[in-house]
């Protein structure tokens, strides 16, 4: 016996509409797939070179001519390095609310969603990379420039606290401005919350590599994002807490070219190493497969003491 048609044409109609809004088309040029935008060219901003939007995407979003990074949103970033229709999305639903009744807070919440097409300035869940299972975090540097808030930390908190009870690797991919000024002190409260939640996955045995992309500042880069096992960063990328105009005016001297670039923070100790965005799911593939080794190792240890065999 059939299932009755009990869903009339106008609901069928809405479901349909609510369906396309997941799937919403990118609403930037080098991210949209359509073939117009494909052939649109596009001036890199480094060397001004006009390339072609297929060029760019068949090079990792990298300028050819002179290996500009452009930025990349968070979900395409998961895409390039998660194995294809792996990636489980957890936390999607949790939004901002403006507690402070900051003002013009909910217009900028509403212009960030339509701008990022997410609801928040971080997606995390669950995915594989090179077949090896993975807890990973994204910030979206279009959402208000990856800034921390309440919600971001919250959601990456959890994903740490999964990785915890599960024993999983994270990835963390950072890009934030720091701290939401929106929210006061309770955006500041994230640094701790986020640092103790990396500290409890880090003594259940667990590993936490962290990709500094461009640019990774304030809060995030005084917290999580430097609390890493193995910090890897993209070249090019600055990475540090205050701004460079800030710290030169209290200093009242010229920094460096290549102050706070994540090729200077290698060389002072802070990075492990720099990958090129092509080699970065291979890198990682890499990282993961050889800790997956050393773990069953040193859980086989464990078991033996404890049990005294």
């Amino acid at each position: 016996m059939g299932v009755p048609n009990i869903v009339d044409g106008d609901t069928k109609r809405c479901i349909g509409m609510e369906l396309k809004k997941l799937f919403l088309k990118a609403n930037n040029e080098l991210e949209n797939t359509n073939g117009r935008a494909k052939s649109r060219k596009i001036s890199c901003k480094t060397c001004q070179k006009k390339l072609t939007v297929e060029e760019i995407r068949a090079n990792s979003f990298v300028c050819p001519a002179c290996g500009y990074y452009f930025p990349v949103r968070a979900r395409r970033r998961i895409l390039m390095l998660t194995d294809k229709r792996s990636f489980h999305e957890m936390d999607r639903e949790l939004v901002s609310k403006n507690v402070l009744e900051f003002p013009e807070y909910e217009e900028k919440l509403q212009q960030a969603m339509e701008k990022s097409r997410e609801n928040e300035g971080v997606i995390c869940g669950v995915a594989t990379i090179q077949g090896q299972r993975v807890c990973l975090f994204s910030m979206d540097s279009n959402f208000m420039m990856g800034s921390m808030g309440a919600v971001v930390g919250e959601k990456i908190t959890r994903i740490f606290e999964y990785a915890t009870v599960e024993h999983l690797p994270v990835l963390g991919i950072t890009v934030s401005g720091g701290a939401r000024m929106q929210e006061g002190m309770l955006s500041l409260m994230q640094m701790s919350k986020v640092s103790q939640a990396v500290k409890r996955h880090s003594k259940a045995g667990n590993l936490y590599v962290v990709l500094l992309t461009n640019p990774t500042t304030g809060g995030v880069d005084a917290s999580f994002a430097m609390l890493g096992d193995i910090t890897l960063a993209e070249p090019g990328a600055r990475v540090g807490f205050a701004g460079p105009r800030v710290i030169e005016k209290s200093l009242n001297q010229a920094l460096p070219k290549n102050f706070q670039m994540s090729e200077r923070v290698l060389e002072c100790g802070f990075i492990d190493a720099i990958v090129p965005r092509n080699q970065q799911k291979e890198y990682l593939g890499k990282i993961l497969k050889l800790h997956a080794r050393l773990g069953e190792e040193y859980r086989m240890e464990e078991d033996h003491v404890s049990t005294g065999k």
